[in-house]
């Protein structure tokens, strides 16, 4: 008996049509839409504060409109999160949206993550609920589940435990659906987007300029098979749903509401074209605490980017900083960081490759400090600074940003609901079996290759892979050998402090190493990198996408054999 579980969204802007592609494209049971991100939630608390009945992804409303007749004809259920701060509110839209179709569907939705009330000064404080809510709605009939902030696994074990009739504690079961909700949950991640050999790939014939959304045919045991709808662009293999395995996780352990999954039991094998089979999944107890994610407003930023070109770049940026800082001292932001990201190139045939970019962001709680302040300072020296003085964007006024921190509270405390399509209220009881984590003992290493071979400087991407991404101000960068002997090589020389080298932005951070045999991986945790979260906009690459393809870009001493 074999559940048929796809993925139409990994984000709240993701492909418009992707729903219909999966509906059209295949056979399906369930098919799940992931809306939510920490980023997502700040933006759906703003989006509440103007208007008390908004709060969830609106987008979703628009391709269900366009879909629910053909999900109500092919018996595809729908489960999402799209409920944002407000899953009662899209539940009651989508009833009124069938009513106007005159399609009859049975919605129902899951609440009481919303623990806002609890948390003075936060825009959105929302706990990460599991599955059995969902798994309520469904049992009882429900066609269309709506939620707010759950797990992006918890929209695949919920069907599962359905469907199978799993019960909390089984876990290796339930283990096995998060790995597979984990998979699904990014969408096209797994089926070649964002892949780091996209262009071996493309060589090889792959066309990757639509991939296909994601399925997995899940079975009763917890394994399944990764695969998409026959015909659709992209591809399925070991390397791609790795890497998607090794996306903003942590450790060994990946901790969730309804089970802990052991990602170190993993084992993947090639199942066919476009096929990959995840087994071995083992599970334990779930910690005694759920995570919540807390938005807040942190202030205002404003930011100026000065473009320098041609001669004496180092000067320019060292007299427009002076200028900027003799203004700025009249009223100091409270935050103030420069970048001079030096783009240019000697003798360049154009002028944008002969420009460098220097880069002003300032913050504060107070929004004049960094608005006219700022514009004024940057506008008065379009004739008194440096030569060739122009910036890229004319001066704004401040804009808000948020703060993004993850809090912890029990079980007990957070009052997880489904709300039946014929208004029944059931109480989802929480966990009694809990475990406190720890890092289980690091798994022995490889056999080293053979010492004294010729080796070669060349960058760590051609014989590693890498996906990287963020969690609240973390980053996590998961790096994969494409063969047993390039992991046999990775594994003992990119250690923590090779990292750190490679990537000189994480020296003074900590930095921790997993390994993962099974995945060939190793998949390291960077903490702070990111300040306070996307929100925060504190780096240039403000969520860690680009972090492993940076590390990639390093050159190395390579072993002439792997290369």
């Amino acid at each position: 008996m074999t559940l048929r579980i796809g993925n139409a969204s990994g984000f709240y802007g993701d492909r418009f049509d992707a729903l219909r592609e999966m509906l059209t494209g295949g056979e399906l049971d369930v098919l799940t839409g992931d809306y939510l991100a920490e980023l997502t939630m700040l933006i759906l608390g703003r989006d509440r504060l103007k208007d008390p009945g908004a709060g969830y992804a609106r987008t979703f409303l628009r391709q269900l409109e366009d879909c629910l007749g053909l999900a109500r004809e092919r018996g595809v259920r729908i489960v999402t999160n799209a409920g944002g701060l407000n899953p009662a509110g899209l539940a009651d839209a989508v009833r009124q949206l069938a009513d106007r179709l005159g399609i009859p569907v049975r919605v129902a939705h899951v609440e009481g993550d919303d623990l806002t009330a609890a948390h003075p000064g936060s825009l959105a404080a929302h706990a990460y609920l599991g599955g059995f809510g969902i798994a309520e709605c469904l049992r009882a009939g429900a066609d269309i589940v709506v939620t707010g902030r759950v797990t992006d696994a918890a929209l695949v074990t919920g069907p599962a435990a359905a469907h199978f009739g799993w019960q909390p504690g089984e876990y290796d079961r339930l283990a096995g659906a998060v790995v597979a909700g984990h998979v699904l949950e990014c969408g096209t991640q797994a089926t070649g987007g964002n892949y780091a050999f996209f262009a071996a790939a493309a060589a090889a014939g792959r066309d990757l300029r639509r991939p296909g959304f994601p399925l997995a045919e899940l079975h009763e045991d917890g394994s399944c098979v990764i695969t998409k709808h026959p015909g659709t662009g992209g591809f399925v293999d070991v390397g791609t749903v790795t890497a998607q395995l090794l996306y903003e996780t942590g450790g060994s352990r990946y901790a969730g509401p309804d089970v802990t999954a052991r990602l170190d039991s993993v084992r993947l094998s090639q199942d066919g074209p476009d096929r990959v089979r995840i087994e071995g999944v083992r599970g334990e107890a779930p910690p005694p605490t759920l995570k919540v994610g807390r938005n807040r407003l942190g202030g205002f930023r404003n930011e100026v980017v000065f473009v320098l070109t041609g001669l004496d770049i180092e000067a320019k940026a060292a007299l427009v900083r002076e200028q900027m800082a003799d203004a700025l001292a009249k009223s100091p932001p409270s935050g103030i960081r420069w970048e001079l990201v030096r783009t240019d190139r000697p003798d360049a045939d154009t002028e944008e490759t002969a420009s460098a970019l220097l880069r002003l962001v300032v913050r504060d709680r107070d929004q004049e400090t960094v608005g006219r302040a700022l514009s004024a300072a940057a506008v008065e020296l379009a004739l008194a600074s440096y030569p060739g003085f122009h910036v890229l964007a004319p001066p704004a006024k401040g804009a808000p940003y948020g703060v993004f921190e993850d809090v912890y509270v029990p079980h007990g405390e957070v009052p997880h609901v489904a709300v039946l399509h014929d208004g029944r209220r059931i109480p989802v009881p929480p966990a009694q079996d809990t475990l406190v984590l720890q890092d289980p003992p690091e798994p022995s290493l490889p056999e080293p290759l053979p010492a004294g071979g010729p080796t070669r400087r060349a960058p760590l991407g051609l014989v590693a892979g890498a996906r990287s991404g963020d969690k609240g101000g973390n980053a996590n960068v998961g790096v994969w050998g494409r063969s047993d002997e390039a992991w046999r090589w990775l594994a003992h020389t990119l250690s923590v402090d090779a990292f750190r080298h490679l990537l000189p932005e994480t020296a003074g951070l900590r930095v921790t190493r997993h390994l993962l045999p099974n995945l060939r991986a190793l998949n390291f945790t960077v903490e702070g990198v990111l300040g306070e979260g996307v929100a925060a906009q504190h780096r240039f690459d403000p969520q860690a996408k680009a972090l492993g393809e940076w590390l990639r870009s390093r050159h190395l001493d390579i072993p002439e054999a792997l290369l």
